[in-house]
């Protein structure tokens, strides 16, 4: 039988591993029906050790080579060797700019990114990266801004990539073993939820290719390879998302449309 189709689908993220955590499963599924897909990841520059590891991730994905933002991460040094200024320190016009050429060269349907809390632990690159991602999206659909960026394009949609609160499950209880803060959404927040098990496999070998975190004990990947593969399976394979859509509401033109 013929798999459906799927549209093209770009993700950003403000760390490498951060793809393959939370949309893995989706990239690997879109890929696997040729649909393109592409990472833009915001922090770790090309000369970071970790660089090498994403392009690992982003070839067992089928999601092409690395994109970077070429900033740094707000609480590791280590990921920008050249000294490039950290991402919650950049200029907002700046960075929104750089993504903004990146959606128009790739064009994507759709782009999937972090949601406001920052996934779980709220870290500030993730936060960052959200409101980058919401201001680009629908920036690069807009002639007049960032005229130098390319031909404008505009996502038919923009998905945040989330955790609800009954949907934590095992999650939950892992990262609290580490001393990690849990930051989850109402259950409402979530409009998409992706059966994404029968990439599990592809999507936990994508996180391992995070070497330096899958070696570390408090970083997800480390959790994960640590655990039966059966739990960890469990955790990996639903992947939630809330539909953020920019463009016209549906509906009545001439009113506003809850």
């Amino acid at each position: 039988m013929n798999q459906p189709s799927l549209p093209s689908l770009m993700g950003v993220f403000a760390h490498p591993d951060d793809e393959s955590l939370l949309a893995g499963g989706v990239l690997a599924q879109h890929h696997a029906v040729g649909a393109r897909t592409c990472v833009v990841t915001a922090t770790w520059t090309p000369t970071s050790y970790r660089a090498p590891e994403l392009a690992d991730a982003l070839n067992i994905l089928g999601a092409g080579a690395p994109r970077l933002l070429g900033y740094a991460d707000a609480h590791n040094p280590t990921s920008t060797p050249d000294s490039a200024i950290r991402l919650v320190d950049a200029p907002l016009d700046e960075a929104v700019g750089r993504l903004v050429a990146h959606i128009r060269e790739v064009r994507p349907d759709i782009v999937v990114g972090h949601d406001a809390l920052g996934q779980l632990t709220g870290h500030p690159d993730h936060r960052r990266a959200h409101q980058i991602t919401l201001l680009a999206v629908e920036a690069a659909g807009l002639p007049h801004l960032y005229p130098d960026a390319g031909e404008p394009w505009q996502p038919t949609a923009l998905y945040a990539a989330t955790h609800s609160q009954s949907g934590v499950g095992r999650l939950g209880p892992l990262l609290q073993s580490v001393g990690k803060t849990l930051l989850a959404v109402p259950d409402a927040y979530v409009t998409t939820t992706v059966d994404v098990s029968p990439w599990a496999a592809v999507k936990m070998e994508a996180i391992l290719a995070h070497r330096s975190e899958a070696a570390r004990e408090r970083p997800l990947p480390g959790l994960l390879a640590r655990l039966p593969e059966a739990e960890r399976n469990e955790i990996i394979s639903t992947e939630s998302f809330t539909r953020l859509t920019p463009g016209p509401a549906p509906g009545d033109p001439h009113r506003l449309v809850a």
